[in-house]
């Protein structure tokens, strides 16, 4: 099993400095959030891609994926959206990262018409992603918040350059078990985000094992060679407490969910359709 979190929980900390932490704290790789506001964007130029580059090498952390904000089952015109898709992709490339992240962003529209536009954006991208060694996961969120409903957009999709990335919180939020979620995801799936919240009305990070989120079984089916990436959203929760002291107990917390589903039994696989990892980096 491999292990990141995702750059979300450090607001105004340089890259080299989650690198080290994650290398300290016994975490594979970083989710890179991918916001103007960040060190890292799809802005940023070719010398500070390859700053960052080498930070993550020196601290032995894979970027793990490019974390961005285009919404591909929003109104409005295609080129835009493509184009920032592209640009993600042409980041995450350089960075070596294998995944990039993007939200359906459907809004109010019909489910069919967010649907019909989120297929077609994906289907016009994934090939561009794959040449270039990456893949676009859609996150559970907002407007298709289900593992049923991320689904049935990659499933209409169907091309290897785009897959899912499981947000367990929305899935939880959504109404859907995690054993749904497993059953709709795997076929897609890139990797999987965990966190911990007190309840449904208080989404204030807590530390993974603290709150209500089940969290026994979103680990339960994982594979072998996947990534658990915790998302630890401090950037919109400035109260809560600081993550690096939390990252150890975090990692721990998650290696001892696996080490009973491994003692119960479960079924030890490679992610669906093969070992997730288009630029070669670790197994």
């Amino acid at each position: 099993m491999r292990y990141a979190f995702s750059t979300l929980g450090l607001p105004g900390t340089p890259l080299a400095r989650g690198a080290a932490l994650a290398a300290e704290h016994g975490y594979d790789g970083l989710e890179l959030r991918a916001h103007p506001e960040e060190p890292l964007h799809p802005g940023s130029p070719s010398g500070d891609r390859a700053v960052a580059r080498r930070a993550l090498a020196a601290a032995g952390v894979t970027a793990l994926g490019v974390a961005g904000y285009a919404k591909v089952a929003a109104a409005g015109e295609d080129g835009p959206v493509l184009a920032e898709l592209r640009s993600l992709v042409r980041l995450a490339a350089d960075l070596e990262a294998p995944y990039v992240r993007v939200f359906p962003g459907g809004g109010s529209l019909p489910e069919a018409d967010a649907d019909t536009r989120a297929v077609r954006r994906l289907r016009a991208a994934a090939p561009y992603a794959e040449r270039h060694g990456v893949r676009i996961l859609l996150e559970t969120h907002d407007s298709h918040p289900t593992g049923a409903a991320a689904a049935r957009v990659l499933e209409r999709v169907g091309h290897p350059g785009a897959g899912a990335l499981w947000d367990a919180l929305h899935t939880w939020l959504g109404g859907e078990p995690p054993a749904e979620s497993w059953r709709s995801l795997a076929p897609h799936l890139g990797y999987v985000q965990v966190k911990d919240v007190a309840s449904t009305r208080d989404l204030t990070p807590l530390g993974l094992g603290e709150g209500v989120l089940p969290l026994a079984e979103v680990t339960a089916g994982m594979p072998s060679g996947g990534w658990l990436c915790w998302e630890y959203e401090k950037r919109w929760y400035p109260r809560a407490a600081d993550l690096p002291r939390r990252l150890a107990r975090g990692r721990e917390h998650l290696a001892r969910l696996l080490r009973e589903h491994r003692e119960q039994g479960a079924p030890d696989t490679e992610p669906a359709g093969g070992p997730q990892n288009p630029i070669g980096g670790p197994p």
